[in-house]
């Protein structure tokens, strides 16, 4: 199976999706910190929370998504002629909003798991 940005023929096209990495990462970190505190009372929260990280890389990626809308819609309109860019922009938002749908599906799923524990 290919990887995610890659084309057949070793050829691979760059996806520009860091930044979403870099807040995967960091959505990482502030859950095993959240996961930490818990285990250890006392220990003082991060300034910037699990729930803030959430709502910034949900807004995040609804910007992206703006974009892209805006980039398809002038290309419609006949104001630019980069289609090639404005369907790279589309792909770019739906590959964030599926990477955000999978982070939200393991938090619901550790959630679950949270509720099923035995006390």
């Amino acid at each position: 199976m290919a990887a995610i940005g890659s084309i057949p023929g070793n050829m691979s096209v760059p996806l520009g999706n860091q930044p979403l990495q870099a807040e995967l990462a960091r959505l990482e970190q502030d859950a095993l910190h959240l996961a930490s505190g818990l285990a250890q009372p006392g220990t003082p929260p991060s300034p910037q929370g699990f729930a803030q990280s959430m709502a910034d890389a949900l807004r995040g990626i609804d910007a992206r998504d703006q974009e892209a809308s805006a980039q398809i819609a002038a290309v419609e309109r006949g104001e630019s002629d980069d289609l090639v860019g404005a369907m790279l922009a589309s792909q770019q938002a739906s590959l964030s909003f599926s990477m955000l749908m999978q982070v939200r599906n393991k938090v619901v799923g550790a959630v679950d798991e949270l509720i099923k524990l035995q006390l």
